[in-house]
Formats: structure tokens, sequence, C-alpha cells
């Protein structure tokens, strides 16, 4: 089954960190070491970075594993 992170991310064009880490997707320390690894794109509004709904979908659809438990 694939997650639909499309569902489950609120509408809306683009978030701060904090607005991501209220969220419970990703702790804005964690967003800050994606972003210096290049890994994330960013967009700085005045002092504070804004990831794209499209580019924080794209991030987890790439980095979400199938997880396979025996019982």
């Amino acid at each position: 089954m694939k997650t639909n992170y499309d569902e489950l991310i609120p509408k809306g064009v683009i978030f701060n960190l904090k607005e991501i880490e209220e969220m419970n997707i990703i702790k804005i320390d964690m967003a800050k070491k994606l972003i210096s690894k290049n890994e994330i794109e960013v967009v700085k509004i005045g002092n504070k970075l804004h990831i794209s709904r499209s580019e924080l979908i794209c991030y987890l659809e790439a980095n979400t594993i199938v997880a396979y438990f025996n019982n």
C-alpha cells in the first residue's frame, strides 16, 4: 500500500519550517540539515525559509520505504 501524501498534507503553496514541524512531518533541525545538504529545495522570503507543498511531497515519496513484518 502506497501512502498518499497529497491527502495527508494540508492544502497550501508553501510552508515555513515551524508549520512543517507543527504538522509532525519534519523537525526544524532535520529540515535545516536537509536544506544545507541540498536535499530539499527552499524558498527564502525575508529571513524565513519555506518549503513548497510539492517539494515536501516529493521528498517524502522519495524517502518512504515499505516495511515488512513477520508475525
